[in-house]
């Protein structure tokens, strides 16, 4: 009964906060998110990025290890999403990064915070601030199917995780006023993204259902069984092991839409919005499910 009562307790506030999104974007289809936006993208993840790598004990050994494994989970990712693009006929480019790009920092970060403690939260960091930097470099380049390094100096998470690495690996001090600052901006992000990521689901439309379904099983159940793999591989245990696995076990983010509106065509944005909201969708009975399974035998 312990475990199911803590099960509530971490997955509870996550969706309750999407909830509330969902309500108000329902009550105001109006209402802009512009702002919430631009502020993730500019302020938000990289304070993220710092604030749940340099503040929570991770050290630079363990940030590059698990930096590591999940490129090795984006690589098993990418794999698998080229194999369902070709198979549904659809472009393996521009459609590949909603299988590629979870959505670890807004709904992972606070999901292995509550089920791990700042321990936790440190490694979904080092994991979330592969996926933040992926998302304005690698991301862009797919959706634009050109390479501009431009991109990446532009990107302020960049230089988020740039500074962050060298923090941890010289183990410099973060002076307190950063801390409290990274950590009213980090949970002040996660909030708003939670919130408009429930408000983009009353707005955001389903064009093919049956494609979308099948590619959001690719992202929801064949995720959580690679990064299973790398458990096994690796022989991984413990709080390491719970937030792997919870972290391949995220919806697509809603950030690879935004990225693809600027950069795609409308018919490959409207394929992205439909795998996002219905990945969304079946991760509130998936994500319980793992976590569940994280928090029985990977354990601190």
């Amino acid at each position: 009964m312990e475990i199911y009562l803590r099960l509530f307790e971490v997955i509870f506030p996550v969706f309750f906060v999407i909830g509330v999104g969902y309500f108000i974007g329902k009550k105001n289809p109006k209402i802009d998110t512009s702002f919430i936006t631009n502020f993730g993208a500019n302020v938000g993840s990289p304070a993220i990025v710092i604030y749940s790598v340099t503040t929570t004990g991770l050290t630079f050994e363990v940030f590059i290890e698990y930096f590591g494994f999940y490129l090795l989970a984006i690589i098993g990712f990418a794999i698998i999403g080229i194999i369902f693009l070709l198979i549904l006929k659809k472009d393996i480019i521009m459609e590949l990064p909603p299988f590629i790009l979870p959505n670890t920092g807004n709904m992972g970060l606070p999901i292995c915070l509550f089920a791990y403690g700042s321990q936790g939260l440190g490694i979904a960091g080092a994991i979330s601030s592969l996926i933040i930097l992926f998302h304005f470099t690698l991301g862009v380049f797919l959706a634009s199917k050109k390479f501009n390094f431009s991109v990446i100096l532009k990107s302020p998470a960049f230089y988020a995780v740039i500074i962050s690495v060298l923090l941890i690996y010289f183990r410099i001090k973060v002076p307190n006023f950063v801390i409290n600052t990274t950590m009213l901006l980090t949970y002040a992000t996660i909030f708003l993204i939670l919130m408009s990521l429930g408000i983009a689901l009353t707005r955001l439309k389903v064009f093919s259902f049956n494609i979308a379904l099948i590619s959001s099983f690719s992202r929801v159940l064949i995720g959580p069984l690679i990064g299973y793999l790398i458990i096994l591989i690796f022989e991984l245990n413990g709080v390491a092991a719970g937030v792997l696995l919870i972290q391949c076990s995220m919806p697509s983010a809603i950030l690879n839409y935004l990225v693809g509106s600027m950069y795609s065509p409308k018919n490959v944005v409207d394929n992205i919005a439909s795998m996002i909201v219905v990945s969304t969708v079946l991760s509130f009975i998936t994500i319980p499910i793992v976590v569940f399974i994280a928090l029985k035998y990977f354990i601190i």
